[in-house]
């Protein structure tokens, strides 16, 4: 899906970034950076530090420390022209239901025009699959077309860079489909470079080229979804009761663990069962510990198996 663009500058470039609320840290020294091309994930769970971070790198939001660059810029800085360069598609934003979609998004395009050639608008709808509704009111859109104008107001001015927060949350099945594939088309007609926050690792795998998972206010994992996913398949999970208690052991070498667990005489093991853990799991575990305010053991326990 992406580009080889090797040798250009980061299109997102963040060191020791750190963000403090009273005496919760929020960040602590997060670093990283985005080439230019392609979707990349930002994965963690509700409290993690994902909008904190995108609200950063949008100019929202003033770090306590370290330092962020978004297009060579820093975002506190940004200007009008280099803001002209960014597109957003946010949960939710106040719109003019009354408004019909073509004139919405000519409102739209006019803020560009000044510093970029905007999308014709016609190329624009028929991207988004939006041309036969183009004269329909957008209080009248379904949940599935209003996202697609969410985007095309999003990528009207051709960014170089396009956040997506949550973008898919309400999404049945299918419109959540339809809506990975306009993100595709997006990204690789214009060689536009996403940031999608998500707390859905299925979605993160399925549109992301590289996933990045926040927690414990730092980046817990980084790299493609297929190799996070290889990252865990070594890893075994064990469940068994001995003595009437579950027990659950977590090992590299399932087949020798067993033969111990079973070589001991005094061990009364009934109900064994060995399954592969998966990135899946893995993840689940992290954001139900996290959510469960043990985030230090969710940290630890997740970057043990994604070892």
């Amino acid at each position: 899906m992406s580009t080889d663009r090797t040798g250009e500058s980061p299109v997102i470039s963040v060191r020791d970034l750190r963000m403090q609320y009273g005496d919760k840290t929020v960040l602590d020294g997060l670093a990283f950076d985005i080439a230019p091309g392609g979707v990349t994930a930002l994965l963690g769970p509700n409290g993690a530090g994902k909008t904190t971070t995108v609200e950063i790198l949008e100019g929202f939001r003033q770090p306590s420390a370290g330092k962020a660059e978004v297009l060579g810029t820093d975002p506190l800085k940004g200007g009008d022209a280099w803001r002209a360069r960014i597109g957003m598609v946010l949960q939710n934003w106040n719109d003019h239901g009354k408004w019909k979609v073509r004139e919405t998004l000519s409102w739209f395009s006019d803020f560009y025009r000044p510093f970029t050639q905007p999308w014709d608008l016609d190329e624009l709808l028929d991207i988004v699959g939006l041309t036969e509704h183009a004269g329909q009111r957008v209080g009248r859109l379904s949940g599935g077309q209003r996202r697609r104008l969410d985007v095309a107001a999003g990528v009207v001015g051709r960014p170089a860079l396009l956040f997506l927060d949550e973008p898919t949350t309400g999404f049945d099945p299918r419109a959540k489909r339809d809506f990975h594939d306009l993100v595709h088309r997006i990204a690789d007609m214009e060689g536009t470079t996403v940031l999608l926050t998500t707390h859905d690792l299925d979605e993160a795998a399925k549109l992301a080229d590289r996933i990045l998972i926040l927690a414990g206010g730092n980046l817990i994992a980084d790299d493609s979804p297929d190799a996070l996913a290889r990252s865990v398949s070594d890893t075994s999970e064990i469940r068994w009761r001995e003595n009437g208690v579950l027990q659950v052991h977590s090992s590299d070498d399932a087949t020798a663990f067993v033969r111990k667990l079973l070589a001991d005489e005094h061990a009364d093991v009934r109900d064994l069962e060995v399954s592969r853990a998966t990135l899946e799991d893995a993840y689940v575990s992290l954001v139900e510990a996290f959510e469960a305010g043990r985030a230090d053991e969710a940290v630890t326990a997740f970057q043990e198996v994604t070892r």
